[in-house]
């Protein structure tokens, strides 16, 4: 995912754009929304720092302390790990992010306000919030619920349609209104 760049003034990864589908000129620029480097490359620090506060990890799943030590039981050790199938296609969808940024570069909101978490934080936020394991969603949600959070989204949704993943960011964001 770290090939992003625009091709004719639309976000796509370099390593799967090629000439043969593009007749005439193609312009190859930057990924849009994000400070220049240099050349191609721009700087994704906001993104990554975006998707770090947010916490893209399992939070608290802990197994309950006996004494202060440690619970024996590998039976419990299991469970918090185990899921159902039902319970790994509520968040399956979300996990396919490969982070490339190409949402970021679609965002107009991103674009306007560079404080904007953006498609890829939230949509990370709620993956780790569907997943049954997690006890982290109270954290995240103080995070997507402020000044620039998902409230902040103009759902124009063409952070979804860039996605070569097709992981619907504009999805993951706007039930995040609703949690």
């Amino acid at each position: 995912g770290s090939c992003g760049m625009m091709v004719n003034n639309k976000p796509k990864l370099a390593c799967k754009t090629f000439l043969r589908d593009y007749s005439g000129h193609m312009r190859i620029e930057p990924l849009a929304n994000f400070p220049i480097e240099r050349d191609l490359v721009v700087d994704l620090s906001h993104f990554i720092e975006s998707l770090e506060a947010i916490k893209p990890y399992i939070i608290g799943n802990e197994a309950p302390a006996l004494d202060g030590k440690p619970h024996p039981s590998k039976e419990l050790q299991v469970s918090r790990t185990k899921q159902t199938p039902a319970q790994l296609e509520k968040y399956r969808q979300f996990s396919m992010c490969i982070n490339c940024g190409l949402c970021y570069a679609a965002c107009p909101q991103f674009g306007l306000n560079p404080e904007f978490l953006g498609p890829a934080a939230i949509t990370m936020a709620h993956r780790y919030n569907l997943d049954n394991r997690d006890h982290g969603k109270a954290k995240r949600m103080s995070l997507l619920n402020g000044k620039n959070g998902v409230w902040s989204c103009t759902f124009v949704g063409y952070c979804s349609e860039v996605c070569p993943k097709h992981v619907d960011p504009a999805s993951a964001i706007n039930q995040g209104k609703v949690e």
